[in-house]
């Protein structure tokens, strides 16, 4: 069964005059159905405005579909009744970190999650050690959040998610405030979290090289899902991304380039790596 699925779901946003009569509306996710099975990593991209983070906070129920039908471990969203156990299915991390992190300490904020859900004590203190080792930020542990540098306090807030121990996490924009080393930071740990621990993540992002890795890639524009596949399939279609407003990685538009020049490199290049082997393989022959 899927861990998260959508289907056939729209979202208007209403406005109100200032005697809060309906103005009108602008639908910002339309007619979006997509599947996340049980461990994959999957990557939501979209320029600004394409309605990526409003279709990102369907899957918590944060907000519910206008139209269609949002299921999260089988729950429908819309339920009021499912929605204790949608949240703690599916946990989200804003951009902000800020936003996120209340406690003094970091082993205090990240425990706070399963307290308010009624975890033993013994077990909260289990959960704050395997969920800081996870982040890489176990060291940290005893310091305050406000020391802690932009990467660092996100994945403090990652941990603080996984102490909950939800099934899926959905990553809205979580590097959007770093600098390069943190989102560096932040992805690592994203990965390590699908790797190592099985938790499904779905990480909605604008920067390309965040998603080489993913599973499955799905690109928004105007709302609706207008390219999907696997990072290679959707990153073969470098003019179509321009024409979507968005860039691709550096090594890929390098080796598209060279590809137009004449050498003969395949489609879809994703890493140096990949880049360097295949032109050797050119001068070779």
């Amino acid at each position: 069964m899927s861990i998260i699925k959508t289907d056939h779901v729209s979202y208007d946003y209403i406005r109100h005059d200032e005697e809060g009569n309906i103005e009108g509306k602008t639908r910002a996710v339309s007619d979006v159905s997509l599947n996340v099975e049980p461990g994959q990593f999957i990557a939501i991209l979209g320029h600004n405005g394409s309605g990526k983070s409003t279709l990102a906070k369907h899957i918590n129920a944060l907000l519910l579909p206008t139209e269609g039908t949002v299921f999260v471990d089988g729950n429908d969203t819309a339920k009021e009744e499912n929605l204790w156990e949608v949240r703690q299915s599916a946990g989200m991390v804003f951009q902000n970190p800020d936003n996120q992190i209340i406690g003094q300490v970091v082993e205090e904020d990240v425990g706070f999650g399963p307290e308010n859900m009624g975890v033993p004590t013994k077990e909260i203190w289990e959960r704050v050690e395997e969920s800081l080792k996870a982040v890489g930020m176990y060291a940290y542990r005893k310091h305050s959040p406000n020391k802690l540098s932009g990467g660092q306090k996100q994945r403090v807030s990652i941990a603080g998610v996984l102490a909950m121990h939800p099934k899926c996490i959905v990553l809205d924009e979580p590097t959007a405030m770093l600098d390069p080393n943190g989102r560096k930071e932040v992805i690592r740990a994203a990965r390590a979290l699908n790797d190592v621990e099985g938790v499904t993540v779905i990480l909605i992002t604008h920067y390309m090289e965040e998603v080489i890795y993913a599973d499955q890639v799905f690109v928004m524009d105007e709302g609706k899902v207008v390219l999907q596949g696997t990072p290679r399939e959707v990153f073969s279609k470098v003019e179509l991304l321009k024409q979507l407003r968005l860039d691709v990685p550096q090594v890929t538009l390098l080796a598209y380039e060279l590809q137009k020049a004449g050498l003969g490199l395949p489609d879809g290049i994703l890493t140096a790596e990949e880049l360097t082997e295949e032109l050797d393989k050119l001068r070779k022959r």
